[in-house]
């Protein structure tokens, strides 16, 4: 009988180990599909097909700067999970980027988990991560040395920078159609730089996530996809799929991810001063916020 208390005690503490590395373990913001010698526009092209065919909808899609392309794609399981939490919807799309890096091209995306997390959505999109991961594969995850789950749905990058739940509301409309027409027609007109790449409607949830270009030169050079990119992004694997920017209409109020909050937590790891620094792009959280903010109607100071 010792002997089977004995095996029985091991066998739990083996499953206690088991499941607290499960929980503790890291998850990184993206995911290197494929990486290899190829035609850049080709490679787009059977990126496309590859989504198409596992299900994804494609949203929309940009360069934002040379030999880069971003694809926004959503699927029922996003669009539905992002409808069962508050401003989920910033999570209805995930990014892929494929980009040509000297002679090889990249395939990367947003990785599920780590944005379900991030966004403190209900579940953690399995479902989507396994089919991004069968349409195009996975070499491994990167863009950091990786956070917990529990760590994400608490993130901040430093004290007094804020919280995902902490977001900017631009302005307020009469009704949820209002906005939306509002957003619609600022993004169209495009006088602060800013411009739509996609957009994708929750299900069931007056709710509507707007993927967002942002050109900027001279004084509003620190708003620019490619100013930031250039500042941030200097790894020999491309974070690419950290845009486009996200702008929010949830019912009748719109609203933006902080600079700080969301730059930060696709790169967690990147250091608070020195070369590729936070202090390199120090003035760009503020002239987001001002481009969105009077892109949809709201004043240059909306917080």
């Amino acid at each position: 009988m010792s002997k089977i208390r004995k095996i029985l005690s091991v066998l739990a503490l083996a499953l206690s180990t088991t499941v607290a590395f499960a929980q503790d373990a890291v998850l990184k913001p993206f995911v290197l599909a494929s990486k290899g010698a190829g035609d850049l526009a080709q490679k787009v092209e059977a990126t496309r097909a590859a989504l198409g065919k596992a299900g994804f909808t494609v949203a929309g899609s940009y360069s934002p700067y040379a030999n880069t392309t971003v694809i926004g794609v959503t699927n029922d399981e996003l669009r539905a999970t992002a409808a069962k939490s508050e401003h989920g919807g910033f999570g209805a799309a995930m990014r892929v980027a494929v980009v040509k890096v000297g002679n090889d091209v990249q395939v990367s995306y947003t990785n599920p988990p780590y944005w379900a997390n991030a966004y403190r959505m209900t579940g953690e999109l399995k479902d989507t991560a396994a089919k991004l991961q069968a349409a195009l594969g996975k070499v491994e995850e990167f863009g950091a040395k990786g956070l917990t789950a529990a760590q994400l749905r608490k993130y901040h990058y430093a004290f007094g920078m804020e919280y995902f739940n902490e977001l900017n509301e631009f302005v307020q409309y009469g009704s949820h159609e209002e906005a939306v027409k509002a957003v619609e027609a600022g993004l169209a007109a495009g006088k602060q730089g800013v411009t739509k790449v996609y957009r994708v409607d929750v299900a069931g949830k007056k709710e509507v996530l707007f993927g967002v270009a942002m050109k900027g030169t001279g004084d509003s050079k620190m708003m620019d996809d490619a100013y930031l990119m250039s500042e941030i992004d200097f790894k020999d694997v491309k974070s690419a799929a950290h845009l486009p920017y996200d702008i929010l209409v949830s019912d009748n109020k719109v609203y933006g991810q902080y600079a700080r909050f969301r730059i930060a937590v696709s790169f967690p790891d990147l250091s608070m001063m020195g070369a590729n620094s936070f202090m390199n792009i120090m003035k760009s959280p503020e002239a987001i916020r001002e481009a969105l903010a009077m892109t949809v109607g709201g004043k240059k100071d909306a917080r």
